[in-house]
């Protein structure tokens, strides 16, 4: 069975500027919303990008890849705004009659537009963290290959897309692709002949086929540096990005919310059907009466019917209610899916720097394992030296003994004649020579003259 692997290329936006993010947000108490607000739209949110995708904020970059740029993203993007709009720029300022209508610094000025977007970034990524949970670092870093042909890819499918930087993230639990990028488009009449231009490079049929082109392309490259033969998951409808909504962490809790707001909105189908029969109820009411006697502008209706009428009144409060609260909660789920799967990506972020911190302390444990067998080893033969040593002092002790009989009490000239060869050879240093021919000297080895004058400095008193 071939192996299926899910693909997602996600374009950032700026959610919480829409009329949709508004409206909940008007009617949220915190006056806010969990949209994410993504899009790169000035030289501050360029900044944030530059530290989280360089890792600038912890140092930590160790764990990330440069396929293309610099270690600097936020230069790189001020770089390709020169390369592209500095002639336009200078065409434009020569154009001008007032100077105060001239561009001194076009990056600043986007930065300051707040209708234009400074710079765009696309995320991308092969495989879910169910696919990656088991495979090993050498595995994981392949994917080196299969997102440099992205990138490529990516530029030669959106050739108004210049990419400024791309980097790989491999501290996450799945590897995938951060790439900054302006759109540009040439030919404007209005202002600089050439400008930033993510609305018209990124459109909802452009980013169709990007995503048709680039998925195809990243499961060609995959299975060439893998070696495999496998296919993608099936494309979920209306999103930009395949992700499978059962990897949520939260899927279940919102399948059963789903479940009961369906039956909600199943309850209010029924309400508004019943308010369709009554209508025309009502409508063939009007259609039966019939002018009054004494004045034909006037109709005469029965008590009965009257009661119809009323009835229907209040079915119209009751289904106009369910409505609102179906609508309500249908704002409320789509704030909350969003919600669960930006929760989803920090906590496998998380699980992945929990596995390996968990990693690096199996691998400490093992080298203080390590360690401690080389300190008992070390300790062994420590005490085995020390044996020996004794041995060796008893040794040496016996042999000055012997000498300092011989030389100073038997008056031996042989044992003297040797002794003074040894002294002469460097045998015996000066304090070996003393002890064998000096007859007040007593007989010790010089670590146990120093520990005797050190008891003997301790013991004493001075009055």
């Amino acid at each position: 069975m071939s192996e299926e692997l899910a693909y997602s290329i996600h374009l950032g936006s700026d959610k919480n500027k829409t009329t949709k993010a508004k409206k909940v947000a008007k009617n949220n108490p915190s006056g806010k919303t969990s949209f994410a607000n993504n899009g790169i739209q000035n030289a501050t949110q360029l900044s944030k990008v530059n530290k989280h995708n360089l890792r600038d904020y912890d140092n930590n970059k160790d764990d990330i890849y440069i396929l293309y740029g610099t270690d600097n993203l936020y230069q790189d993007v001020q770089e390709l705004y020169l390369q592209e709009f500095e002639e336009a720029r200078l065409e434009y300022n020569s154009k001008q009659t007032r100077e105060d209508r001239k561009i001194d610094n076009y990056f600043k000025h986007i930065s300051q537009d707040k209708q234009k977007d400074l710079a765009c970034e696309l995320i991308i990524e092969l495989g879910d963290m169910e696919f990656w949970n088991n495979k090993n670092l050498d595995y994981r870093m392949n994917m080196r290959y299969v997102y440099k042909e992205q990138v490529l890819d990516l530029m030669r499918i959106v050739p108004e897309f210049k990419v400024a930087n791309a980097v790989i993230h491999f501290d996450e639990l799945s590897p995938h692709l951060h790439l900054v990028g302006v759109p540009v488009k040439d030919g404007y009449k209005k202002g600089m002949k050439k400008q930033p231009a993510k609305s018209k490079v990124f459109t909802k049929e452009s980013l169709q086929r990007i995503q048709d082109e680039m998925r195809a392309c990243c499961i060609r490259s995959y299975n060439k540096v893998y070696e495999k033969n496998a296919i993608l998951k099936q494309k979920q409808l209306g999103r930009n990005q395949d992700i499978n909504i059962n990897d949520m962490t939260n899927y279940r809790e919102m399948k059963k919310q789903r479940e009961q707001n369906s039956k909600r909105l199943s309850q209010a189908t029924n309400k508004a059907n019943n308010l369709d029969n009554a209508t025309e109820k009502v409508n063939n009411i009007l259609n039966e009466l019939k002018p009054s006697k004494l004045n034909k502008n006037n109709m005469v209706i029965s008590s009965e019917n009257v009661q119809e009428i009323k009835k229907l009144t209040e079915e119209i409060k009751d289904t106009t209610g369910a409505v609102k609260s179906v609508n309500d909660l249908n704002l409320a789920i789509k704030d909350f899916e969003h919600y669960a799967f930006e929760t989803r990506q920090e906590v496998s972020s998380l699980k992945y720097q929990l596995e390996q911190k968990d990693n690096e302390i199996h691998y400490l444990k093992k080298e203080l394992s390590t360690k401690d067998k080389i300190i008992d080893k070390l300790q062994t033969e420590k005490e085995s030296l020390k044996e020996q040593l004794q041995k060796f002092k008893g040794f040496w002790h016996s042999i000055m003994s012997h000498f300092h009989k011989k030389i100073c009490f038997d008056k031996d000239d042989n044992y003297k004649i040797v002794s003074d060869d040894l002294y002469k050879n460097g045998i015996f240093d000066n304090n070996d020579n003393e002890i064998a021919n000096n007859i007040a000297r007593r007989i010790t080895i010089l670590d146990e003259n120093k520990q005797t004058k050190s008891k003997k400095k301790n013991n004493d008193t001075r009055f």
